[in-house]
């Protein structure tokens, strides 16, 4: 497997909404109980343009894109500085350092905004792995509601 060349990183705007929103598409199976999504509407909703063009708008959601030759390599979000919200990858990148990528790129920016003491994330089965990788741990069992199945982690600074 090739290494990947270093991302031309940017904080996404309102107008980025669309191309999240099909990233987010292209990765629903790994999200929801079902692959369809049957139960998991009330998520889907949560990921549709505009809660997303929302989220984009409000002052306590940071999100970054990462670029790799002018294609969409990822997005990641931080709500309220310290809970990581969204971190999306395309499939062709996965397993390649891109989430890492994403990850460390968040990490800083919240902490240069200081009063973090620990970050949160609600990790997806498929993503556990990456996240106790990264230093996340399980802080309960896995949840599952409305169509979605997640491990609630922390990750102490």
């Amino acid at each position: 497997m090739t290494t990947l060349s270093e991302p031309i990183m940017r904080p996404a705007l309102v107008a980025d909404a669309p191309a999240i929103v099909a990233l987010i598409d292209d990765l629903m199976p790994f999200l929801t109980l079902h692959p369809d999504g049957a139960g998991a509407e009330k998520f889907i909703q949560h990921c549709r343009q505009p809660a997303i063009e929302g989220y984009l708008s409000l002052p306590n959601y940071a999100y970054q894109l990462a670029y790799l030759d002018g294609e969409l390599a990822g997005v990641v979000a931080m709500r309220d500085n310290t809970h990581l919200f969204h971190l999306f990858v395309p499939r062709a990148l996965h397993r390649r350092g891109m989430a890492r990528r994403l990850w460390q790129a968040a990490r800083e920016v919240s902490l240069a905004r200081g009063g973090v003491t620990a970050f949160t994330v609600n990790s997806s089965l498929y993503a556990l792995p990456l996240y106790a990788s990264l230093g996340f741990v399980a802080t309960g069992p896995k949840v599952e509601m409305d169509g979605i199945a997640f491990v609630p982690m922390r990750m102490p600074l």
